[in-house]
């Protein structure tokens, strides 16, 4: 079981001698005391607009905004990643969960033959500190940037000043990395998801979240995912989630990502949500009991079928 102590977190040199408590108790926060990383990914309003929380195969629960929290409030997870706006609107009925705010966001509706993608910064850094000041429990910022626009320049000077502010204020960054644009001809190919994981490192992030790669060699994806989780140094990699699969499949997939691939965790959204409020407590369990405590796929499926228990407790 991956535990580690307060003075094992490895403290950037960008925070704040002052703020040094704060970054590791955040840290901790996050990933539950393991240095793993299990975020439940509540952006896809603004990213996918409402075609990922209502029609065919989706749960009815999941039209209702407030699932997302209910979800965050009686499943497991490290932290609930959504936008300011989001976050600020539910926070005071669900005060436990460790938020991070995603700081830019942008919908689907431009496709990449109409223009390059660009996600603008929605807010700045000291409207969220203010609402960790009032009491939101924030203990991080999120920040896309789609590496090979034309507008990847802008997307990554926001992120690093973004990394050094949030530094200096004791809070984590987990950058969203995805190479996308017409210069782009295979989003998902194994060297540009390195490339995009030793661009997170090289900007300070602490995890950056990547597509699994899908490579054309004969390796598996997990396989050709330990590039990337080197390239990512001391940046935690972890994988999106993607469309929703059968609950085997996605913990068999993670489970490969974490002990062949090196990731350090997992960030899923549409796997969790659009299920039932029963189901989608389940599978965040069944989630963190892998990524949080090294269950095997088989341990994992029995608690997502509710014939072993998980709880933080037994982290």
């Amino acid at each position: 079981m991956p535990k580690i102590t307060r003075d094992q977190v490895r403290v950037p040199a960008d925070v704040m001698p002052d703020m040094r408590d704060t970054y590791v108790e955040n840290y901790m926060k996050a990933t539950r005391g393991t240095g793993r990383l299990m975020l439940f990914a509540c952006d896809q309003k603004v990213e996918h607009l409402n075609k990922d929380f209502y029609g065919e195969g989706i749960d009815i629960a999941d039209a209702e905004p407030e699932h997302l929290f209910k979800i965050g409030d009686e499943g497991v997870c490290g932290v609930l990643a959504g936008q300011r706006g989001l976050v600020a609107q539910y926070a005071n009925d669900y005060p436990e969960i460790n938020y991070l705010i995603k700081m830019n966001s942008k919908t689907n509706l431009v496709g990449v033959k109409q223009d390059d993608p660009y996600s603008p910064q929605l807010t700045d850094l000291d409207a969220v500190l203010a609402m960790r000041d009032a009491g939101v429990n924030i203990v991080g910022l999120g920040y896309t940037i789609y590496l090979g626009s034309e507008y990847e320049a802008t997307m990554m000077s926001e992120a690093g000043e973004l990394i050094a502010q949030a530094h200096a204020n004791g809070l984590l960054v987990v950058l969203w990395i995805y190479p996308r644009g017409k210069a782009v001809t295979a989003e998902k190919d194994p060297d540009l998801i390195a490339g995009a994981a030793g661009v997170a490192l090289c900007l300070g992030a602490d995890f950056v979240k990547v597509n699994p790669p899908k490579p054309e060699d004969g390796r598996t994806p997990a396989e050709a995912l330990k590039v990337a989780a080197m390239a990512a140094g001391r940046t935690g990699l972890v994988c999106a989630g993607g469309s929703t699969v059968d609950a085997e499949t996605f913990l068999t997939q993670l489970h490969d990502q974490i002990h062949v691939g090196g990731a350090c965790g997992n960030a899923t959204g549409r796997n969790i949500h659009q299920r039932s409020l029963d189901e989608a407590v389940r599978l965040t369990k069944a989630i963190s009991a892998i990524t949080l405590a090294d269950y095997s796929v088989a341990d994992a499926l029995a608690v997502f079928n509710g014939e072993k228990d998980f709880s933080l407790e037994m982290i």
